[in-house]
Formats: C-alpha cells, structure tokens, sequence
C-alpha cells in the first residue's frame, strides 16, 4: 500500500493539469499514489487524465456524471485512498520534487501535528510575483483570523482528516472548504505546522481577489461565527468574521493593496 495518496479534484483543466501531474509524477518520493477526480469536464481533462493514467499504474482516475464541486470531488477520492497520509495538489499548480519527500519526513519524526503545509511561490500569467509562508506552527487563534494553510500544499494524517469529518459539502463551504475544513480539524484536536521552505508554485492571477463575490464572502462569515464557538474561541473572535462582510462594501482598488501589502 503507499505511503501517500494525492488527491486532486479537476473541472475544465487541460491547460494546466499536464504540468500539474508531471510535477507529482517528478517526485523524489515515490510512494504514493494520485487519484484524480474530474468533475465533469467539457474540455480535454478527461482525456488528458487517461492518458496519464495508461502510462503510469500509481494513477487513479475518477469521473463525476455531472457537477459536483471540489469538496465533494476530493471527499470520493479520499474514501478510494489507501495512503497514511492525504497530500493535496491542485491542477493548475507545480509542486517542487522534494515536496513529499520533506513534507514525510516531518510527519514521521512529528507526531504531534496532523497537517504540515508549505511556504510557497505565487504566479501567474505575468511570472512569480509573491513568495509566502513562514517556518511556525498554526494555532486555532490564526485559524480563525484566516492565517491558514494553502490548500493545495498540504499533507495530512488520513486518520485526522477521516476522523473530523472530511470535506464539508454544502453551499456554505463552496470556495471555503479549506478553511471550513481547518476549522473543523482544529475543533477536534488536531493542529498543524508550515515548513519554512519553498516547496510549491501557487498559480493566483495578481488580479483574482476581483473574483471574489459577496456571497462567497458571507459563506466565510458564517463558517467563522460556526467554528469560533467550536473551537472554544472567545467572543473578540467574531471580528474576523466581520471583516468578511466589509470586504463586500470597500473599494476593490483599496482590497487589492492591502491584499499585496499583508503578502509582503
């Protein structure tokens, strides 16, 4: 059985999902296996994922008959899983090829944390324009505050994970299942580390936080006023949660400069 499943949930990605498999196939650790789900396609991913899939026996291709959304998509690929741990990746991104082996060896000799991300390089279309991700532990106090993981770099205990409910799959979570589900984990005892390397290309359009609409934005209010009282957080908390719903009146010019200064 591997050590490691990768899971990686994909809609409409044929741009990018081959450059995204190579960097997992490159790896220095090899024992793993990557399980994709496509959540249902109407360009070449499909096809992109069999092939894939023909060459290499370590690849598992799912397809959703119609869609499902991400969280739902990852949720059937860990319940297919056999790693001892869950490692995520995204199609669009590039994982550097001593990723799993580092992200392994700090599971194994850690055992009081069940998630370990990484620090990580943004790019898009323009080159790297950000490096982010500092060497420390997260506490349920920066949970909270939205100081979380980056999704896609992530590995974590299949046993934390399962145990905590996996994915939640709801309108709510719909562009926040990361953070729902950081919460989550938290809630129940589990907590995790960000390693100080650089181990991870993190595609996000210098421009992207223009795409974040209202509604999704009053989802991640409501999963901090939930998961604040759950996870034993005091009242002040609930800040950040508002925070969520003044992001929805300010100017985007004024979101996007402080949005580069905080990565600064």
């Amino acid at each position: 059985m591997p050590k490691v499943s990768v899971i990686m949930g994909v809609h409409n990605g044929e741009k990018t999902l081959s450059r995204a498999i190579d960097s997992i196939l490159n790896q220095t650790f090899s024992d793993f296996e990557l399980i994709i789900c496509d959540d249902f396609s109407t360009d070449a991913t499909y096809k992109i994922m069999k092939s894939y899939a023909l060459k290499d026996n370590r690849i598992i291709i799912l397809k959703n008959e119609r869609n499902l959304g991400l969280a739902a998509s990852l949720n059937k690929c860990i319940n297919i899983s056999k790693g001892e741990y869950i490692a995520r990746m995204d199609d669009d991104d590039i994982s550097h090829k001593d990723r799993f082996e580092k992200q392994v060896q700090f599971l194994e000799k850690n055992h009081r944390y069940s998630i370990v991300g990484t620090s990580r390089n943004t790019f898009d279309n323009q080159g790297v324009w950000n490096t982010f991700g500092q060497g420390r532990e997260l506490t349920k106090e920066d949970i909270i505050k939205c100081k979380i993981f980056t999704h896609p770099t992530v590995m974590m205990q299949k046993k934390a994970l399962v145990s905590s409910g996996m994915y939640t799959v709801s309108k709510r979570t719909t562009r926040g299942q990361d953070f729902d589900l950081w919460c989550k984990m938290y809630a129940n005892g589990y907590i995790g580390y960000v390693l100080s390397d650089i181990l991870f290309d993190y595609y996000e359009d210098r421009n992207s936080i223009k795409e974040v609409k209202a509604k999704f934005r009053f989802n991640n209010f409501c999963t901090h006023i939930i998961w604040r009282k759950k996870m034993g957080l005091s009242l002040k908390y609930d800040i950040y949660a508002y925070k969520e719903l003044l992001a929805i009146i300010i100017p985007y010019k004024m979101l996007v400069k402080y949005k580069k200064r905080k990565k600064e």
